[in-house]
């Protein structure tokens, strides 16, 4: 027996050791995934099968010691994911054949520190680790050193501590690198843009500090960035101009970026106007559903897929698929001021925005009725004054609008997309009234409440309309005065003509 495959059935009970035993020369294929499973027969730490080249026992409610196959073959897939193991045999990259280049040991009981060994198979491409209890210090040697075919690297959820290592290679071939959710400190490393085909970056719910890591946009494969809730701070910064990176020339930082999570740090000060533009993917408008960021391996699937946690249409969401054309921008929850930029207009495929929780100001630009593809859009608890711009609805994508606890008035348009929307979307602007507020609207309805400070526009135009009424009056009053004194004479005249007939 070479080859079974009893994936995807109800088989519950102890996975019989004979397997290992009578087929140990033979199997090369055991997928044994999405079952019911509870263990193995004696709970082996080791099982010799020499031949083996796949071997899968992920989704089932496999406990006790992870079973590390003693083989030869010169390629070896691993994936124990989805289950609850709660032990592997000390320092067990020293165990693990020297072909392997896929393991998987997420969402398991696992604790510990990853150890060092784990370092000398060189011939790893995949290795998650993710949703444990794993601890210490993420091994500089997995980022740097002799791992050149490790292209995903996914650690999130653990309780990992200790700073990202500084001196990252020109060798890197990660593409993925994924911490989120753990304790990492110190900044992120400026030798991290010698991984010249990362496409993920997810870093968030860490402890980094330092300011906004613009360089990374030298990266010309990045598509995903997550650096929410750290302890970044300062302004984002314009770039500008053409700039040279080992002896090539990017003509445009974050060209390829797709998903950008700032939320929750200490941003602040003004976007820059041009900073968006530099982001060409969020421009195109492409009507295909795109393809799936991941990476090709040896499974049986053939494919490893990226995912992503991030907030959309008011949700924590998990994407356990990432398609190139989902586009999103979360800056929420930062202390960016000044106008909210009209240059997001551009970002035609973008499906979701978040600008909550700021202190941006000024009116929502009518640009942003060119976000033909926008299904989701929160620009909540700011300061953003004017009206609602009518533009917004030919929005027909838009499934989640949040404009609440800002300074808006006037009449909430409707048509399309806006008849859906909850009274949730509009609250505490005082200013505004119509459907579905209870307030009615009146004849006043689009003049500023009182207390509210009109855009700079308006406030100009009704400077140079009262300007214009002054000089109207004075003119009116000029002519009035002349009128009556011109009767005033001639009538005096008429009277004295008539005195000197009689």
């Amino acid at each position: 027996m070479s080859y079974l495959d009893l994936s995807n059935n109800q088989i519950d009970g102890v996975i019989p050791s004979w397997i290992w035993v009578n087929w140990k020369d033979s199997i090369s294929v055991l997928y044994l995934s999405h079952n019911m499973f509870t263990s193995l027969e004696n709970s082996p730490s080791v099982v010799h099968m020499n031949n083996l080249k796949f071997l899968d026992f992920s989704s089932n409610k496999l406990h006790g010691s992870v079973p590390i196959p003693l083989t030869t073959g010169s390629q070896l897939f691993l994936d124990y994911s989805n289950n609850s193991f709660s032990s592997i045999i000390p320092d067990f990259g020293r165990y693990l054949p020297s072909g392997t280049n896929y393991l998987d040991l997420s969402r398991n009981n696992l604790s510990g520190h990853i150890p060092r060994s784990l370092c000398t198979q060189q011939y790893l491409e995949i290795l998650d680790l993710s949703y444990k209890n794993f601890s210490g210090v993420v091994p500089s040697c997995l980022m740097q050193g002799s791992m050149i075919w490790l292209t995903t690297l996914k650690l999130r959820e653990n309780h990992f501590h200790g700073m990202l290592p500084e001196n990252i290679g020109e060798g890197c071939a990660l593409q993925t690198i994924d911490l989120n959710n753990n304790r990492i400190e110190g900044k992120i490393p400026r030798s991290l843009s010698n991984c010249q085909q990362l496409e993920l970056l997810d870093v968030g719910n860490n402890q980094i500090v330092g300011s906004f890591p613009s360089w990374l946009g030298v990266l010309p494969q990045l598509r995903v960035l997550v650096l929410r809730s750290n302890q970044l701070n300062g302004t984002i910064r314009d770039i500008k101009g053409d700039h040279t990176v080992r002896n090539y020339t990017v003509r445009n930082y974050f060209g390829s970026l797709q998903i950008l999570d700032l939320a929750s740090n200490n941003f602040y000060g003004n976007l820059p106007k041009g900073w968006f533009n530099e982001l060409k993917a969020m421009m195109e408008n492409v009507s295909d559903e795109g393809q799936v960021l991941g990476h090709e391996t040896n499974s049986r699937e053939g494919f490893y897929r990226d995912t992503v946690t991030i907030t959309f249409k008011g949700f924590g969401l998990s994407f356990t698929k990432i398609l190139s054309t989902f586009k999103v921008i979360d800056f929420s929850n930062n202390s960016f001021g000044g106008h909210v930029p009209e240059s997001i207009g551009r970002l035609v495929s973008l499906r979701g925005l978040n600008m909550s929780y700021n202190n941006f100001t000024g009116q929502i630009p009518f640009q942003y009725r060119n976000l033909s593809q926008l299904e989701s859009m929160d620009l909540s608890w700011n300061q953003i004054t004017g009206g609602i711009p009518h533009e917004l609805t030919s929005l027909t994508s838009l499934e989640w609008l949040n404009l609440s606890y800002n300074n808006l008035y006037g009449r909430i348009p409707q048509g399309n997309q806006f008849s859906t929307f909850s009274d949730s979307s509009f609250e505490g602007n005082a200013g505004l009234c119509g459907v579905p507020l209870s307030k009615h609207c009146d004849n006043q309805s689009s003049i500023s409440p009182t207390g509210v400070a009109l855009p700079e526009s308006e406030g100009l135009w009704q400077d140079k309309l009262g300007v214009i009424l002054l000089f109207a009056f004075v003119g009116l009053g000029f002519g009035v005065g002349f009128a009556l004194s011109f009767l005033l004479r001639l009538y005096c005249r008429m009277e004295g003509w008539i005195c000197k007939q009689a």
